[in-house]
């Protein structure tokens, strides 16, 4: 099977019905063209995996031996340059852990709005838009710059190198990118060694590890690139499930269900991040009745594994889905992002309660990607409104 085929895309949760048919709760996969990986499909085994680091570590540096520069899933999986020890990963998610604690959530529910209603405004009294492109996108994208601390500018330029880099069709696009947007994030570094303030760049500069700003921008790329796309697709999704499931839009404006109740329907069927989470096993690996490759990636497949039949059921007030990892790499920006995709949400639903979608839903683009579950572009209509009071 072939996560990175446009026939994945369209249509991902019959491939992982199609894998679990034939194979199990562990199927064969390709990551890209000639790389071969195995993707678990099982909620238990996932589970076991993710909860046991000894026999399924997340180094990738022998595999990566195996695999050329130019392979497509690189820059996802390699191995980061901070990362050179288990207590390397220790300390810089300590580090994480500190400054996501560090950030207010209630000045951050502002933020969001700040950023939510011009974007409203710009579009409301149109009757249509691209609720990635005209809202969620640049949403996330400013209030993650804020954030991070970075100047008007320099939060243009993130931004725009971030897209770049998700947009690229070769290495040497992607090279260049990569190269821009960690150049803005050293400029970033920069300036809040001189003029510190109340931002994770911030808190990272000065955490008791003393990090240099290499180490900084490495933290702040991983954050930044992870945070941005993950949160920007889980706001449109959630738009795209209430615009197409008139019932459930019904029952969130009614206050029946909560914006949470959304997101966590999001989480549960159509994460993200749909597959993710590699681990490397050093040695031939059994797991249910497959023995799994050593150095080769096992992937947890978010999206297969919590709609798994051996554990479905109602999923409303659950939270038992994946899409934030488990164990001790469970991503520890979920609180923010949450907060961002409701706030969102909440601004959007509140000025324009009857957005349609524009397609019929069959017909909505999906970006081929072997880790994400992203739409190409979210048309909607509605009746046109007057703009927000800032």
């Amino acid at each position: 099977m072939k996560l990175h085929s446009p026939e994945f895309a369209a249509d991902p949760h019959r491939a992982y019905e199609d894998l679990r048919r034939r194979y199990g709760p562990v199927a064969p996969i390709e990551l890209a063209a000639g790389i071969p990986a195995v993707l678990v499909l099982g909620y238990r085994e996932a589970l076991r995996i993710l909860g046991d680091p000894e026999r399924f570590p997340a180094d990738s540096r022998a595999w990566e031996e195996t695999i050329p520069e130019s392979c497509p899933v690189m820059p996802i999986m390699e191995w980061g340059p901070v990362e050179s020890s288990d207590k390397g990963r220790s300390t810089h998610r300590s580090a994480y852990l500190a400054a996501m604690a560090d950030i207010d959530q209630y000045r951050l529910l502002d933020t969001v709005e700040s950023a939510a209603v011009p974007l409203i405004n710009s579009f409301c009294g149109v009757g249509q838009a691209d609720l990635l492109a005209d809202y969620a996108r640049p949403l996330t994208l400013r209030v993650l710059n804020e954030l991070m601390g970075l100047p008007l500018v320099l939060g243009a330029e993130a931004g725009a190198a971030l897209m770049d880099l998700i947009e690229a069709t070769d290495t040497a696009a992607a090279d260049l990118a990569e190269r821009r947007f960690r150049a803005v994030l050293a400029e970033s570094v920069a300036i809040r060694r001189r003029s510190p303030d109340r931002d994770v760049t911030s808190t990272l500069i000065g955490h008791a590890a003393g990090f240099a700003d290499a180490e900084i921008v490495e933290q702040l790329a991983e954050l930044y690139a992870m945070g941005a796309e993950s949160t920007w697709n889980l706001i449109v999704s959630a738009l795209v499930l209430m615009a197409d499931d008139t019932s459930f839009h019904d029952d969130v404006l009614a206050g029946s269900l909560q914006l949470r109740d959304a997101i966590d329907k999001v989480l549960f069927t159509d994460p993200p991040l749909a597959n993710a989470c590699p681990r490397y096993p050093q040695q031939p690996q059994l797991v249910g009745s497959s023995w799994l490759p050593a150095n080769q990636p096992v992937l947890i497949s978010i999206t297969a594994c919590n709609n798994d039949p051996a554990v479905s059921g109602d999923h409303t007030g659950n939270r038992s889905h994946l899409a934030w990892g488990s164990g001790a790499h469970t991503c520890p920006a979920q609180p923010i992002a949450s907060i961002i995709a409701r706030g969102a949400l909440d601004q959007l639903l509140d000025a324009l309660p009857d957005i349609k979608l524009a397609v019929p839903l069959s017909e909505l683009p999906w970006r081929t990607s072997t880790f994400h579950r992203a739409p190409v572009t979210v048309p909607v209509t509605f009746p046109p409104s007057l703009p927000l009071v800032p």
